[in-house]
Formats: C-alpha cells, sequence, structure tokens
C-alpha cells in the first residue's frame, strides 16, 4: 500500500522517507543534543543517551549518510558580528518570478541570511541583517531594484526571544 503513494518519488526520498520511520528515540535525542551544539564530544552525547561513544558515532554516520543531519555551521552573535538591525522582509513579485530569481534577488546580498518561498500574499521572505538601519534600507533598495521585485513590505526585529 505504501508503495502506490512513494511510486513516484525520487530514490534518495524514498530512502529518507524509510529510515525516518526507522529512527528511534535514541536517534531523535542525538539529533537534538546536537542541535543544541554541535561541538558535543560522542562521549558527552553517549553519556546524555546512555550509549558508548562509539555507538553515536555509528549512528550520526548512519544519520549523515541518510541525509538527515545535512552539515554543521557557526551561529553567530550579529552584534559581535557588526549586525545590530534584523528584518524580515516580505517580497512581492510580478507575475510568477520562479524561487530560482527570487533565490538570484537575495542571494548576492550578504546580509539576507535566509530566503524562503511562501504561500499566501507574498511570494517570499528575506530573513535580512544589516550593521545599522541606514545599511537595513540600501540593501532593500538594492532588492526592491531586482527585476520582478514589485514592492516589499518589512518588518523590523526589536528582540530576539529564541532562536534554535
Amino acid at each position: 500500500m505504501i508503495r502506490l503513494y512513494l511510486r513516484g518519488l525520487n530514490s534518495d526520498l524514498l530512502r529518507l522517507v524509510a529510515f525516518l520511520g526507522a529512527m528511534d528515540q535514541t536517534d531523535r535525542e542525538i539529533v537534538a543534543l546536537l542541535r543544541e551544539n554541535a561541538r558535543r564530544s560522542y562521549q558527552d552525547v553517549g553519556q546524555r543517551v546512555h550509549l558508548s561513544a562509539p555507538a553515536v558515532k555509528r549512528r550520526v554516520d548512519r544519520l549523515e549518510q541518510e541525509g538527515v543531519i545535512l552539515g554543521y555551521t557557526a551561529v553567530v552573535n550579529p552584534p559581535a558580528f557588526g549586525w545590530h538591525a534584523e528584518a524580515f522582509v516580505d517580497l512581492f513579485c510580478e507575475g510568477t518570478m520562479p524561487g530560482e530569481a527570487i533565490k538570484r534577488a537575495g542571494e548576492g546580498e550578504a546580509g539576507v541570511v535566509s530566503a524562503h518561498t511562501l504561500a499566501g500574499e507574498a511570494s517570499a521572505r528575506l530573513h535580512v541583517m544589516a550593521a545599522d538601519t541606514k545599511d537595513l534600507e540600501a540593501v532593500l533598495e538594492r532588492i526592491r531594484a531586482a527585476d520582478g521585485v514589485s514592492r516589499t513590505v518589512t518588518q523590523v526585529v526589536l528582540s530576539t526571544l529564541f532562536q534554535r
């Protein structure tokens, strides 16, 4: 019965769907611990999930192989990085601007830390970091000048309550 619903999906997605069903609570705990701090040692993770360090390594390797863990990154303190202004910018595009064109509109801006297409009134949402409001305004002007962008609506962040 499952094959009927999954027949049209590519093999990587099928493997991921099959693997996700096989993830147990320990795998989920390991991922949660690594999301909190990806630099934790296998020994530290193992102590928390009651496994040996080699057993944790094998599980992490499998989670990476199966595409559950996509990578590791450094999370920076925005003010220490020189960013003191933050905003979410909704892009409204002309016609049916493809996601790739939206990506190009934001990708060249160093302060655009993420971009997402949306279902709803706006076509996309950008998360923008800037040195100050003057820098934010300059970034917005460049984004508005991109081909296919008809307008933007910006919400400036006052404070971040938490972030994962």
